[in-house]
């Protein structure tokens, strides 16, 4: 995992809460689900499963929150790596092209000397 893009663990991650939480969900809704089954009063089962139902649409709801931020993240990580592993390249060029550019007036200057001699 040490030569692993970061990229790629934050995916990891990110999947890895994603399970954990809907897990925990689950469990939570099978024991609403329990808890209207075992009511004595119809309105008070009704509302147990109320509670469970709102309980899955909330934890999917922020599993999503939480896969389309990671996947964000790890986007961002990604571009910013591939342009600064670009940019070196560039600045480089640029300091090569400004260091030849006195040489290259100076080679001019001597040409120029050599012709009016």
């Amino acid at each position: 995992m040490a030569d692993a893009d970061l990229d790629v663990v934050i995916r990891q991650l990110a999947r890895q809460l994603h399970t954990g939480l809907m897990t925990r969900a689950k469990e939570r809704r099978d024991r609403l689900n329990g808890l209207a089954a075992k009511a004595k009063g119809k309105e008070t089962g009704e509302r147990f499963k109320m509670m469970a139902k709102a309980t899955m649409e909330q934890a999917t709801a922020a599993a999503k929150r939480l896969q389309m931020s990671a996947d964000n993240v790890a986007d961002s990580y990604a571009r910013s790596m591939r342009l600064a592993a670009s940019a070196p390249v560039a600045v480089k060029a640029e300091k090569k092209a400004k260091e030849d550019k006195p040489a290259k007036k100076a080679a001019k200057a001597k040409a120029k000397a050599k012709k009016a001699k």
